[in-house]
């Protein structure tokens, strides 16, 4: 087995209660800020509303699309820049439970009436005038559509005319000019029918997401249920192949690695979706995973080193898995970070969360774990044996 350090000796016990104080400081300040401060930012998926990315045409400054959205009554969207060029945002609106109505009804409602009021206010005033005058907008129209333009002058080529010109607005986010439309080798003639009978729409839609307040209260209760199930089956496991102090001690440790995850989101002010809770929930068996690998060292040593404390074959156990620790956790690591920096808008909260796992959940195993099961064994005066 590749070893990073041949031989240890490192007294991890002996800083226990500074760890302790650490994590207590985290979490309790965590807490506070979450009941009382910032709190949690649930996101779309929880809290219900529309989620619309848009690539505009031109760069236009975060403050005026904020002014176009708030003469629309939009005001309270939350939008994100995505990138530097200031064309293309991510906007979030948050919509209210209509009476009783099914959630299947609110969705709708929401796709119809707030995803378009968020579109039509960002439209320019060219975009209505030729909307007005019977021209259909190239950068958001569907293939179909596009395709019944042409149909009147290329009647055998028009759907895969139409499906050049959307490969390559989903190619270009969106299209700026007619004259990049000669990119996929369109003929002048189709170009000049386009010019005639469609506008360059000032923004394109590049996705539209809607989830109802019912469906996100839904998420809501199976993502805790999710978490609380997956935390007992391990409690169950770990009692039934060491005892259940070490049992005890790993649902304690996991809670450790959730609660301090949650208490940095907070101060990050970032939205909890399915994507963190996906991720919090590799984060809880990554943390098992290494705590099992110390445990199991621990119960060898405990035959082979009889006449030790049980505080000196702790730090043992810890000294001989650490090459281990370091190299599974170093290549976790190094592969979230490049996920965090190169892996894009969309996965950038798993990153971060895994990335915050990774960190404590390597801390945890040795100053949480470990010293949660010798405190057990000293207030229950328990045996220092183990059992499978």
């Amino acid at each position: 087995m590749l070893q990073i350090f041949k031989k240890t000796n490192i007294n991890f016990m002996k800083y226990k209660y500074i760890a302790f104080g650490l994590s207590g400081v985290i979490i309790v300040a965590g807490i506070i800020n979450i009941a009382f401060g910032k709190g949690l930012k649930p996101g779309i998926d929880f809290s219900g509303g529309t989620l619309i990315r848009i690539m505009l045409k031109s760069p236009v400054d975060v403050g005026e699309v904020r002014q176009a959205l708030s003469e629309q009554d939009l005001g309270g969207s939350v939008i994100q820049e995505v990138g530097k060029e200031k064309r293309e945002y991510i906007i979030r609106t948050t919509q209210a439970a209509k009476g009783d109505r099914r959630a299947g009804e609110e969705e709708i409602e929401a796709h119809e009436i707030m995803g378009t009021k968020v579109i039509e206010a960002l439209k320019s005033a060219e975009d209505t005038v030729a909307l007005g005058q019977g021209k259909i907008d190239l950068n958001n129209a569907g293939r179909k559509e596009i395709a019944f333009v042409l149909e009147p002058a290329f009647p055998d080529t028009a759907e895969e005319l139409a499906s050049q010109i959307i490969s390559l607005r989903v190619e270009r986010g969106v299209i700026e000019s007619f004259s990049v439309l000669k990119e996929p080798g369109l003929a002048d003639e189709v170009i000049s029918r386009l010019e005639e009978k469609t506008f360059l729409g000032s923004l394109t839609v590049l996705s539209k997401e809607t989830v109802g307040p019912q469906v996100g209260k839904d998420l809501r209760r199976k993502a805790t249920q999710a978490t609380i199930w997956a935390l007992l089956g391990m409690l169950v496991y770990i009692a039934l192949r060491f005892k259940l102090s070490y049992g005890v001690s790993s649902i304690l440790t996991l809670t450790h690695d959730v609660l301090v995850t949650l208490s940095i989101f907070s101060f990050a002010n970032r939205e909890i979706n399915l994507p963190v809770i996906a991720a919090v929930l590799t984060i809880v068996g990554y943390s098992l995973n290494d705590t099992i690998v110390i445990f199991d060292r621990v119960r060898d040593n405990l035959k082979l080193m009889r006449k030790h404390s049980f505080e000196e074959i702790l730090n043992v156990s810890v000294n001989q898995t650490l090459s281990r620790s370091i190299i599974t956790s170093g290549t976790v690591f190094l592969t979230v970070i490049a996920l965090y920096f190169f892996g894009g808008e969309v996965i950038n909260d798993f990153a971060f969360t895994m990335l915050i796992g990774v960190i404590s959940g390597s801390y945890s195993t040795i100053y949480q774990s470990c010293p949660i099961v010798y405190f057990w064994q000293k207030i229950f005066k328990t045996k220092k044996g183990l059992r499978r």
